[in-house]
């Protein structure tokens, strides 16, 4: 995976907004959250779940706008990247963007 920049959403505005009625991304979005909502995306995403340490969790490639991740036991930050960027990452792997 290529490295992203990596915008941190944490503020309760920024977290709420996240992506939502964005066109055209190319950096990574981290919220403190185990779970989100692609409600009012306009494209797919790819999604990351991590703990504390970027050990990663759960991976969720081309979730469609208007769908629920509930939250997971463990997880810490949730990434929300651009579609098709993490296509050899695996579980149980270490995040490293």
């Amino acid at each position: 995976m290529k490295k992203l920049e990596i915008k941190e959403y944490n503020t309760p505005l920024k977290k709420l907004k996240g992506l939502m009625f964005k066109k055209d991304f190319n950096y990574a979005v981290r919220l403190r959250s185990n779970g989100i909502h692609t409600f009012f995306m306009k494209k797919p995403i790819d999604v990351i779940l991590t703990d504390k340490n970027k050990n990663i969790i759960k991976i969720y490639r081309n979730v469609l706008p208007n769908k629920i991740i509930l939250p997971k036991k463990g997880v810490y930050y949730t990434y929300e990247l651009p579609i098709n960027t993490i296509k050899n990452i695996k579980e149980k792997n270490k995040l490293d963007i």
